[in-house]
C-alpha cells in the first residue's frame, strides 16, 4: 500500500488517529461519569425525602415501609447524617470495624464534604439536619476507566510500531542479502578470468614468486565471494581447530599493515576445536583486527590470545587504540552504526550474527579505556 510508503505521512495519520481516539475515550468517560453522579445524588436526594417523611410523620398508625424500603435499599453510597451543629448522628456503608474509631467516622466525613454538596433534610424549617455522601465504589473505579483504555491503546500502538518496525528491519536485511549475493555472483567472473590469466602466467615461466602473490590475492578473492554468498542462509558447521582458523587471519592482516604495530599471538594449546564455518569465523576475526589496526591509527600494539576451558574457548583482541566509551559498548554492534568518516557500520554487526546466530556463540567488548585501547571477546562452545 501507497499509504505505508510514505513513513512520515503514516506516523502523522497514526499520531492525529490515537490522539482522536484518546480524546473520544476521554470524553466518553467524563460525560458517563458525570450523569452517573447526578443519577447518584437524586438517589440521596430520594433517601434525604424518606428520611424526611419518617421524621416528620407524627402519626404511629401511619405506614413508614415505603421510605424505610428506600432507605435500606442503599446499598453502596456511604453517607453520614449530621445535625444543625455538626454532630454525627446517623452512617450508613461504612466499615463497621473502622467506624468503632470517632476519629476515622470524622475523616470520612471530611472526604465527604469535599466530594459533594450536602443534602438539607428538614421539617417546617426546623430540626435541620444533612446528609453528607461520598461517590460509590463503582463510581471512584469508574476514574480510572480512561487511564486502563489508554494504556491498552497504548500497548496496541506499540504492537503496530514493532510490527511496522520488525517488517522494515526484514526488508533492509533482505535489501544487503540479496547485496551481498549479487556481489559474490559478480566476483565469480573475473576470479574465472584471473584463474585462466595465472595458468598462462606459468606457461610463460614467469617468476614463480610473482605468480604465488597473485595466487594468494585470487585465493583472497575467492573467499570474500564465498563468505558473501553465504550471508542469508545457514551455514555449514564443522569440527575445526580454532587456533589455526584465527592464526591464519591474524598472519594475513599482520603480513599487510603497518610494521609500527607490534603483533602477538599466544594459545597454551595448539589445536582446541569447535563447530565452526571457517570462511565466516574468519572473516570475524578479520573484522575485530581491522577495527583495533584502524583505532591505533597504524601504531601500537595488538594482542591476540586463546583461552581454552573445559566447556568454553574465550578468544580476546586486545589493542592499544583510541577505546570505546562505555555507553557505546552494545551500540557498536547495532547495524549502520561507525564513527568513522568512511564506511558502512557493518562489521561488527555482521561479526554479532556471525558469532551469535550461526555459531551460537558471544561476542562482546571485555573492557576499553579511552587513550588506553579496547579488548573484545569472542566466547564459543568446545566440541
Amino acid at each position: 500500500m501507497k499509504i505505508f510508503s510514505n513513513t512520515l505521512l503514516f506516523k502523522r495519520i497514526t499520531i492525529l488517529v490515537s490522539f482522536v481516539i484518546v480524546s473520544l475515550i476521554l470524553w466518553n468517560t467524563y460525560t458517563f461519569f458525570q450523569k452517573f453522579k447526578y443519577e447518584e445524588r437524586i438517589k440521596m436526594e430520594i433517601l434525604a425525602t424518606a428520611l424526611k417523611e419518617i421524621t416528620a410523620n407524627k402519626d404511629l398508625n401511619a405506614s413508614v415501609s415505603l421510605p424505610l424500603k428506600i432507605i435500606e435499599n442503599n446499598s453502596n453510597i456511604p453517607m453520614i447524617l449530621v445535625d444543625e451543629e455538626g454532630n454525627i448522628e446517623n452512617y450508613q456503608n461504612l466499615d463497621s470495624v473502622k467506624a468503632l474509631s470517632p476519629k476515622y467516622i470524622e475523616n470520612i466525613l471530611t472526604k465527604m464534604k469535599s466530594e459533594n454538596a450536602p443534602i438539607e433534610v428538614s421539617f417546617s424549617g426546623q430540626n435541620k439536619q444533612y446528609i453528607y455522601y461520598r461517590n460509590s465504589d463503582l463510581l471512584n473505579k469508574l476514574t480510572y476507566y480512561p487511564l486502563a483504555l489508554i494504556l491498552i491503546l497504548f500497548l496496541f500502538l506499540s504492537l503496530v510500531y514493532m510490527f511496522y518496525n520488525s517488517n522494515k528491519v526484514a526488508e533492509a536485511n533482505k535489501l544487503w542479502t540479496g547485496m551481498a549475493k549479487e556481489t559474490a555472483h559478480q566476483i565469480g567472473t573475473p576470479l574465472s578470468s584471473l584463474l585462466g590469466w595465472i595458468a598462462i602466467l606459468k606457461m610463460e615461466k614467469i617468476e614463480d614468486k610473482y605468480v604465488e602473490e597473485i595466487e594468494k590475492d585470487v585465493s583472497r578473492l575467492n573467499t570474500i565471494a564465498n563468505r558473501f554468498s553465504k550471508i542469508g542462509s545457514t551455514p555449514e558447521l564443522k569440527k575445526e581447530n580454532i587456533v589455526a582458523i584465527t592464526k591464519q587471519a591474524f598472519d594475513y592482516l599482520k603480513s599487510r599493515s603497518s610494521k609500527q604495530i607490534s603483533f602477538s599471538f599466544a594459545s597454551v594449546d595448539n589445536e582446541v576445536y569447535s563447530n565452526l564455518n571457517t570462511e565466516l569465523f574468519g572473516w570475524v576475526i578479520e573484522n575485530l583486527i581491522k577495527n583495533s589496526i584502524d583505532a591505533m591509527l597504524g601504531k601500537g600494539e595488538l594482542k591476540v590470545n586463546i583461552e581454552n576451558t573445559s566447556k568454553k574457548i574465550r578468544i580476546t583482541i586486545s589493542d592499544t587504540g583510541k577505546g570505546i566509551p562505555k555507553k557505546l559498548f552494545n551500540q557498536i554492534f547495532k547495524p549502520g552504526f561507525t564513527t568513522k568518516k568512511r564506511g558502512w557500520g557493518l562489521g561488527l554487526s555482521l561479526s554479532r550474527r556471525i558469532v551469535s546466530d550461526y555459531h551460537k556463540g558471544k561476542i562482546s567488548v571485555q573492557k576499553s579505556e579511552i587513550g588506553k585501547g579496547t579488548t573484545f571477546e569472542i566466547s564459543l562452545d568446545r566440541v
